[in-house]
């Protein structure tokens, strides 16, 4: 059957003038000129015909798929020209003297400032920071730290318990097994701290949250007492709220240290003078530390007769209330805009 190469060549026409983008200008070109084209199948059709049918109808293929070439080159080269001309146009209608508008940059979150900043300044005092994981083993959150059976803090309303075959597991309530975890693996001297998320079952007020974060620090040599522990954190104190503050160690009980106190600052809401903040007392608690409890080191493979050193604990939430006037620890999570902005 001998193909209608002009009505072909009407259709590729009338295709080509109504193309209006580069894009579909390059589809009819696959239609009819490329590989599997309407041309194409043309001429290989050609060897069903006569020789000087072949000839002919072969020669009137290829002219027309040169002239089709040519009416698509001169077809992209207005679509272009009218492209460059519409984007000119929309050029000229913006003035550039007038000032961009500058997009909103976002920043870190206020307990991420304050993460960095005391990650920051114990790793200037020499302290490696050592994290671990959150889901935590009995042994080493309660069992390797001197904590028996009968200790309140593995009471079903204190500890979130999880579920599980084998092992018992459950979410940390401090980050303190990280310090047995990293005795058992490295041997002294040692300098950490291990900042982190802990967990507790209990109700969230002002200056309570079930979730909070939490700041370990160890350092265990053979020759640490307790006035190593208060020039370091003395030393803390001054970086992180820029001043001098006085500090005291109050007796306490903790039981994977012995002896145990409480650290307390001079209260910043008064300034010492005693207010509502500090119960008239003039101090603020801020943490729990004493000397590594002998178990503890036993618990870890290392010898209570060779090594000693201390451990503390606070929660750098409650270092960002002090620090910028916060009265609730709720606010930190509250998503609020108008808290977070101003930080």
């Amino acid at each position: 059957m001998k193909p209608d190469l002009k009505s072909l060549k009407i259709e590729a026409e009338k295709d080509i003038e109504e193309a209006q983008t580069l894009r579909e200008l390059n589809l009819i070109f696959k239609k009819y000129l490329g590989r599997k084209g309407k041309l194409s199948l043309v001429l290989r059709s050609l060897k069903e015909l006569s020789f000087q049918k072949r000839a002919k109808i072969g020669k009137e293929t290829n002219e027309l798929k040169n002239f089709l070439r040519a009416r698509i080159d001169k077809k992209a080269k207005k679509i272009r020209l009218t492209s460059m001309s519409a984007k000119e146009t929309r050029a000229e209608r913006i003035d550039v003297t007038v000032p961009g508008k500058k997009l909103p940059l976002g920043h870190l979150h206020p307990l991420t400032q304050v993460k960095r900043e005391i990650m920051s300044i114990f790793q200037g005092m020499g302290f490696e920071v050592v994290l671990g994981p959150e889901v935590e083993t009995e042994w080493y959150n309660f069992d390797a730290l001197n904590i028996p059976k009968d200790h309140p803090a593995r009471d079903a309303w204190d500890t979130l318990w999880i579920k599980s075959e084998g092992e018992r597991l459950l979410l940390r309530t401090h980050t303190s097994p990280v310090q047995a975890r990293y005795m058992e693996k490295h041997n002294p001297p040692l300098r950490i701290i291990v900042p982190g998320k802990a967990f507790r079952h209990e109700a969230t007020d002002a200056s309570h949250e079930m979730q909070f974060y939490q700041i370990e620090g160890l350092m265990v040599d053979k020759d640490i007492a307790v006035s190593h522990f208060k020039a370091v954190i003395q030393e803390f104190f001054r970086r992180f709220f820029g001043r001098n503050l006085k500090s005291r160690l109050m007796p306490d009980f903790f039981p994977f240290t012995e002896p145990s106190f409480g650290i307390a600052i001079t209260c910043l809401a008064c300034g010492g003078r005693g207010c509502q903040v500090c119960k008239k007392t003039g101090w603020l608690e801020l943490a729990g530390a004493g000397m590594v409890h002998p178990n503890v080191f036993k618990a870890c493979g290392l010898n209570p007769k060779e090594w000693q050193g201390w451990a503390f604990g606070f929660g750098w939430d409650r270092l960002a209330m002090m620090k910028y006037k916060i009265n609730d620890i709720r606010l930190f999570h509250s998503s609020d805009l108008r808290f977070l902005r101003q930080f």
